[in-house]
């Protein structure tokens, strides 16, 4: 892999450089596109998305009143964490834009079980928690369609379909040497991607699927396979839109379950939280008055990113927190404790909503199982 660039959608991965991503493996740049995105969030606009596959095919559905689908999941191995939660509202963000807009989220549990030995009974529980995440963040569940990969046959079918597709150096290819099983969780998230196009959904229509930039390998398998298979079942290749990984509150690669600490999840206690902010790594100098006098560095500052992220939508204050600290005016101290109160506050706002969305979920999930086809 390139030296600036690691992408590992299931394990640490690392982007020094995002524009490498362009000449790699033809990602576009959403700058060429962004004065035709409506209502722009604020990944967009702040170019936390960075890139983009085939957006406008989705811009075009939105402007024509044209079906589309949004598509994305998460293995059910724990609570929502902020990167999870990037995905999640996007899909919201794609789905408001338009009332001929559905959202198909996967229960990854079949992935769980591959990459992390969890149990199906056990990723049932998580999963319900995160549907309630979903739902608390803002989804429409009467234009959703929630199912767990170990239940959509149509799904494991396409799986099957798709292995006769590839071979084992076209695998190791896009994933390196990995267990076989993931191999096969690879060619069942493609299931995943394309599954909005079967008939039973309306037939071939445009699919986008918002991810972090570590899962750009399972879209091109997936575009790969649509292409493949264009002529026999009409797919339309999936879009893309790719946003940065945010780092771990220590600075190190992306965030991850994998080391509670050092995350921030939906469910996490706010006190705890607020902590964990606190001790989170900033851009700051190493005495007060250096920092008066050189500035803060907020491009290096986890604390910041809580900003510009996820935590504060309004974009002049955003600047206003850059502005200040690079000019000096900002003591690390006081910007923790103001981004941390912000977050303690979020999180109790938010766990009182999934509290009250958790029979929904499961009810969601349900109406979902009857939605889905036995076959392609």
């Amino acid at each position: 892999m390139d030296g600036q660039v690691n992408l590992d959608p299931w394990g640490a991965s690392n982007v020094r450089d995002y524009s490498r991503l362009f000449s790699l493996f033809g990602i576009e740049p959403i700058d060429r596109i962004i004065d035709q995105i409506p209502r722009p969030n604020r990944y967009i606009r702040r170019r936390v998305d960075f890139g983009h596959r085939d957006l406008q095919r989705v811009l075009k559905a939105v402007v024509d009143g044209t079906p589309y689908a949004v598509m994305s999941g998460i293995k059910p191995t724990g609570v929502f964490h902020l990167g999870s939660r990037m995905t999640a509202e996007k899909m919201i963000y794609f789905q408001h834009l338009s009332p001929k807009a559905t959202v198909f989220y996967s229960i990854a549990d079949v992935e769980a079980y591959c990459d992390n030995g969890m149990s199906f009974a056990r990723s049932e529980k998580v999963a319900i928690q995160n549907v309630a995440d979903l739902l608390a963040l803002g989804l429409d569940p009467k234009r959703a369609i929630v199912y767990k990969q170990s239940e959509a046959t149509a799904v494991m079918d396409l799986a099957f379909v798709f292995s006769r597709g590839v071979t084992m150096n076209m695998m190791e290819a896009i994933y390196g040497n990995r267990p076989f099983g993931l191999y096969l969780s690879a060619l069942v998230q493609a299931g995943d991607i394309l599954l909005p196009q079967l008939k039973a959904f309306g037939g071939p229509k445009p699919v986008l699927v918002p991810v972090g930039a570590d899962q750009d390998p399972h879209i091109r398998l997936s575009r790969d396979l649509a292409r493949r298979y264009n002529k026999e079942l009409g797919f339309v290749l999936p879009s893309a839109i790719y946003h940065k990984l945010f780092r771990s509150l220590t600075g190190e690669s992306k965030m991850s379950k994998r080391d509670p600490m050092t995350l921030l999840t939906l469910a996490d206690d706010p006190k705890m939280a607020h902590k964990k902010v606190m001790n989170s790594l900033t851009g700051g100098r190493d005495t007060i008055a250096e920092q008066k006098k050189l500035g803060g560095q907020p491009d290096c500052c986890v604390a910041y990113e809580l900003y510009q992220y996820h935590f504060v939508d309004n974009d002049d204050r955003v600047g206003k927190v850059w502005r200040e600290c690079v000019n000096g005016e900002r003591v690390c101290g006081d910007c923790k404790a103001e981004i941390a109160d912000e977050v303690s506050s979020h999180l109790k706002e938010h766990q009182r909503k999934t509290v009250s969305m958790i029979d929904r979920a499961v009810d969601l999930i349900k109406e979902s199982r009857e939605q889905m086809p036995d076959k392609p």
